[in-house]
């Protein structure tokens, strides 16, 4: 079947048109809704600087404000965009990360010129050890069949010992037999 060619009112022969590539969904609020979050002109790059801070800090409200954002358009963004909810979950892992770092930093230092609350970090690091755990857990393994060619090595290797174990009793079984008597 040939492919069928449109012509313009000219009469000229135009090619198919290729096809679309689906474009990444772009979070907009209405005006009213930018006005009410009180936010400004937006600036094209405010996921960049929304994620750093957010690994800066782990603090939404303070990475919002830097980006020159509300929180409700990060929330927005983060719900319908998979790649910036997976940017977002790396900056939190990011920031605990050196949450932690601080904390022992501190406590191994013992500067006392310096204010720094133990209690409120180990208690945040504590109420998000499931979500960091999960989270580690997903970047490490982010290669399935890796993993499964490890567990094969591993269950492999294990069959060969059993196998030079058995032949290793079957000889002293052999040898005890040959001199009994």
């Amino acid at each position: 079947m040939a492919t069928e060619r449109k012509t313009s009112a000219v009469g000229r022969e135009r090619a198919p048109a290729a096809p679309k590539k689906p474009r990444k969904k772009s979070v907009t609020l209405t005006p009213s809704q930018r006005q009410e979050a009180g936010e400004g002109p937006l600036n094209k790059h405010w996921r960049t600087y929304f994620l750093q801070t957010l690994a800066e800090t782990s603090n939404v409200s303070l990475s919002a404000q830097k980006a020159g954002i509300s929180p409700s358009r990060a929330y927005k963004a983060r719900r319908e965009d998979a790649d910036f909810a997976a940017a977002w979950r790396a900056a939190l892992l990011e920031g605990y990360d050196h949450l932690e770092m601080e904390a022992l930093g501190y406590l191994r230092a013992g500067d006392s010129s310096r204010k720094f609350d133990v209690a409120s970090a180990i208690r945040l690091l504590t109420m998000h050890r499931e979500t960091v755990a999960l989270e580690r857990a997903r970047t490490d393994d982010s290669d399935e069949q890796s993993v499964l060619d490890s567990i094969d090595a591993v269950i492999e290797k294990m069959r060969e010992r059993r196998a030079a174990n058995a032949a290793v009793l079957a000889e002293t079984e052999v040898g005890d037999g040959d001199g009994a008597l």
